[in-house]
Formats: structure tokens, C-alpha cells, sequence
């Protein structure tokens, strides 16, 4: 289960958008890749390394505004309040005003209390992406200060469920050093700096349970550490460190059949949420690298026919058209057992590995076919059909964009199967949508098929996407859009204030 409270980026499952500033340079975070030393002897205290982590993990508390509820017609019945004992207008306090109206003013609510990182001096903070999932206002609080600094979301990755906050300090901040995650084994020392429950700057101990954890379903890629140090709810987004005081994990989920800590968290590697940082920073999104493949798993019996000697590698159940590995000769039934000298023990791994390099990159794959190895030199592509991260909040502030919330993919034979769309039916399907957007109050859901936007027919992700740059300051925008083959049109309308 997840431990905390991330807007639906625009149109962008397909292809991400970069936010309308200069490229700036990657955040020079400290990073100390050296291995844990071998102690021998007892250790008797972890103040030191609290006193070096704790300045870095700050408190986030989210909130959302909300409609305030219209008042009863019958409460202004004098028999009506009198059987229900409500006092009369007059009699009520003059500060607080009964609301009127079927919508009345919106008022912040409270969303739910997490934890964060500072990673730069000047107020960059690493946190999970559903820590602060559908807020509208975020506030960081730094240790036991009772100052609070509004942040500014500068960007998300839910498919690793990392998100990069900015705050603007008064002074410099203790930025956290990172640790080469990819060094940590199983048995290291772990401690989990965090707000649980609200509870500030609270501290636990554990070891590393494993490593490359995944089929976690808590997000997209996931190579989670496992630790037991006690996590519990408030966790979310705090810092994982190891007895040198440096970050190997972005604490992020609980296992748990109570809803409290049970001996099983997990922390995104600090290796991959440093990647994520550094790219959004610098570019206003995350790049992934892409085959154009479907995989499946290898059991006994599929390595057996595919003449496999154990049951590592990735079997090739579908190649894309026109995708790089289509154009390199790979094709259904090989099995992928090496990506550039490195093991693919199964899908999941072979996900991560593309996934981790740059779209561009030159790769030797090397498969299994009719129990002969292969090596195919693929050049990648960029990841489409992807929930990637980009800028939400620009330099300069904007008003609200009219399609913003939406998230839309192209229509594979995956898509089609799962939302029952039509093969000859063209458009984009809506994967997500946020319910808070004016695209759901005009009553769109995921499945829904996008025809045209403004009368423009539409047939990829990537025309949404341009599309919708064009007519985002607009009132309103027309689509034709149908649900399970029936077409109708709707008019998405921004409603301002």
C-alpha cells in the first residue's frame, strides 16, 4: 500500500512535453559511490549519522480546494429548524456564514501529510509522486522549523512514482549525499528518516531485506529495495540511508494487511531516482529507451520448446511495426537472454535495462533462436505509450490549460483488447484522466476514443499532443469522441477562478 497523498501531465502518455524553458544543466548533486567500509567491532550509536541525514528530510502536507456543500432549502423553513433544533440566522455566529448556492466558494482541504529530501542547496526536493497526487497547494516544512515554504511542483514520473518539488530558502539547505544504490547487498544496515503519522523527524533501523524487488504492481518500473526498517504511513517520500549517511532509497511503500508497519517497505534505488531528477531538471522530462517488443516470461515447458538450457531471458511474443527491433532483424519466438554484456533474467529486467538507456543508443541484443545465439545491433527508439514525467509548473506562471489532465496513448492491439475498441476504429484512447479536470466535468473517462480536436482528425499521440498545444488558452475546445464505437461530441469547456 502506498504511504502518502500527481496531476495527469497534458495529452502526454504518448510523447511528454517539455515545459517552455531553456534546457538548464543537471543538478550537481554529491554523490559518494565508495562501498561500505567492514566494521569490526560493536556499534553503539547512530546519532552521528542521524545528526548528518536529519537536516535533509523535510515535512510536505498537501492540501486541495474543494466546493464548499450548498445549503439545504429547507433550512430556511423556521419549522423545519425548529424540529431539527437548529438555531435561527440571527442566532448564528457572524463569522461563519451559511453558505448559499448549489456551488459555494472553494476552500482548501486537507490531503495527507509526507516526506521528502532536500538534494540541492537551493531548495530541489526529491518525494514520491503520490505524496502529492492531487494537490493543489504543497508545503514543506525543514526539520522542526515551523516556518513553512511553498513549493512548486517542477515535475513527476508516476511510472517510478518519483516527483521533484522547489522551495526558495532563505539561506542554504543541507543537501543529502547519494550513495551508488547499485552497491548495496542484502544485509547492509538500512535507516528510514521520515514523518510517520506526522510524527517529525522520526528515525528506524533495519537491514536490506533484497534487492530488484518488482511485481510489486505499486508502480511502472520497479527494482525496489526492501528493508525492515519500520515504515509506516507519513514515510512516503523520506530518505533511506545507509550507516554512512548516505541515500540509497526514496522510502515510497508498506506491505501490509493492517495498514501499519509489518517488517516489509520499500524505497525506489536512489540510483534510479537520481536519474529521474536529473532529467526532468535538465531536459523538463524523462526519455526512455524503447524496443518495440512484447514479452512474456519463460516457464519450464516455453524454454523447453524454445530450447533454452535454463529459464532466464525474456521470450519475444510480439514485435511492433516499424519498431527498431522490427528494422533489426529480432522477430516472435527468439529469447532475449543479453542486452549490451548484461543478463536479461526475465522481462522485467529487460524492461529496466532498455528503459535506463537513451533513446538513440546503439545496443547489442542477444537472443536465443532455434537454440542458436543471435546478436542484433538495435538502435533505440523513444518510448511511446508512456505515462512520462514533464514540467507541470513553467517559469512563468500560466493559467490553466483546457485540455490538462488528460493522458492519451496510441490504440495497439493491447489498447484495443482492453478498452473493446474496434480494429478499424483510428484515433487516441484516454488512458488517464484526472476527475478534477474540465475534460472529466464534460463527462470523458479512460477507454474513451478521441476522433478530432477542433474538427482536426487525430490517428497517433503525438498529434494530440501538438494539437492541444495549439488550443490550450482557449475557452473551449471541441472534440468528437465515441465510447465503445458510439460517436458523439463534446465540448470541453476551462472554467477560470
Amino acid at each position: 500500500m502506498f504511504l502518502g497523498a500527481a496531476f495527469a501531465p497534458l495529452t502526454q502518455a504518448q510523447e511528454p512535453k517539455t515545459a517552455d524553458k531553456a534546457v538548464e544543466p543537471a543538478p550537481a548533486v554529491k554523490v559518494d559511490p565508495t562501498p561500505l567500509p567492514q566494521v569490526s567491532g560493536t556499534i553503539s550509536t547512530f546519532a552521528p549519522v542521524v545528526d548528518k541525514v536529519s537536516p535533509s528530510v523535510v515535512t510536505i502536507s498537501t492540501s486541495r480546494m474543494v466546493k464548499q456543500q450548498g445549503q439545504n432549502p429547507n433550512l430556511n423553513d423556521p419549522m423545519f429548524r425548529r424540529f431539527f433544533g437548529l438555531p435561527d440566522p440571527e442566532e448564528q455566529p457572524d463569522e461563519i456564514p451559511a453558505p448559499r448556492g448549489k456551488s459555494g466558494r472553494k476552500r482548501p482541504q486537507m490531503l495527507g501529510l509526507g516526506s521528502g529530501v532536500i538534494v540541492s542547496a537551493d531548495g530541489l526536493i526529491l518525494t514520491n509522486n503520490h505524496v502529492i497526487e492531487g494537490a493543489d497547494e504543497i508545503m514543506v516544512t525543514i526539520g522542526n522549523e515551523h516556518h513553512e515554504y511553498k513549493a512548486k511542483k517542477i515535475g513527476t514520473d508516476p511510472s517510478t512514482d518519483i516527483a521533484i518539488l522547489k522551495i526558495e530558502p532563505n539561506t542554504k539547505l543541507h543537501a543529502i549525499t547519494f550513495a551508488d544504490s547499485d552497491k548495496i547487498r542484502v544485509g547492509d544496515l538500512a535507516i528510514a528518516v521520515g514523518n510517520p503519522f506526522g510524527l517529525t523527524q522520526s528515525v528506524t533501523m533495519g537491514i536490506v531485506s533484497a534487492i530488484g524487488r518488482g511485481e510489486t504492481h505499486i508502480a511502472e518500473y520497479e527494482n525496489f529495495i526492501q528493508t525492515d526498517a519500520s515504515i509506516n504511513p507519513g514515510n512516503s517520500g523520506g530518505a533511506l540511508v545507509d550507516t554512512e549517511g548516505r541515500l540509497i532509497g526514496i522510502n515510497t511503500a508498506i506491505f501490509s494487511k493492517t495498514g501499519g508497519n509489518q517488517g516489509i517497505g520499500f524505497a525506489v534505488p536512489a540510483n534510479l531516482a537520481r536519474s529521474v531528477l536529473e532529467s526532468i531538471v535538465k531536459s523538463g522530462h524523462v526519455t526512455r529507451g524503447f524496443l518495440g517488443i512484447g514479452l512474456q516470461p519463460l516457464s519450464e515447458e516455453l524454454a523447453k520448446e524454445f530450447k533454452i538450457e535454463d529459464d532466464a531471458g525474456a521470450l519475444v511474443a510480439s514485435v511492433s511495426p516499424k519498431s527498431p527491433a522490427e528494422k533489426a532483424g529480432i522477430r516472435e519466438g527468439d529469447v532475449v537472454v543479453d542486452v549490451n554484456n548484461k543478463k536479461v533474467e526475465g522481462p522485467r529486467e529487460l524492461q529496466l535495462l532498455v528503459a535506463g538507456l537513451d533513446p538513440g543508443a546503439k545496443v547489442d541484443v542477444k537472443v536465443i533462436r532455434d537454440g542458436k545465439e543471435k546478436i542484433f545491433n538495435v538502435e533505440l527508439a523513444e518510448r511511446p505509450g508512456n505515462k512520462l514525467a514533464a514540467n507541470d509548473v513553467p517559469a512563468k506562471a500560466t493559467d490553466p490549460d483546457v485540455l490538462d489532465g488528460v493522458t492519451v496513448g496510441d490504440i495497439d492491439a493491447d489498447a484495443r483488447k482492453k478498452y473493446e475498441i474496434g480494429e478499424s476504429t483510428k484515433g487516441v484512447v484516454i488512458t488517464d484522466i484526472d476527475q478534477d479536470s474540465p475534460s472529466a466535468e464534460a463527462g470523458l473517462k479512460p477507454g474513451d476514443v478521441i476522433h478530432e480536436i477542433n474538427r482536426e482528425p487525430i490517428n497517433t499521440a503525438k498529434q494530440a499532443v501538438d494539437l492541444s498545444e495549439k488550443v490550450k488558452k482557449e475557452k473551449k475546445v471541441l472534440l468528437r469522441v465515441s465510447t465503445k464505437g458510439n460517436s458523439r461530441y463534446v465540448i470541453v469547456e476551462r472554467k477560470d477562478g
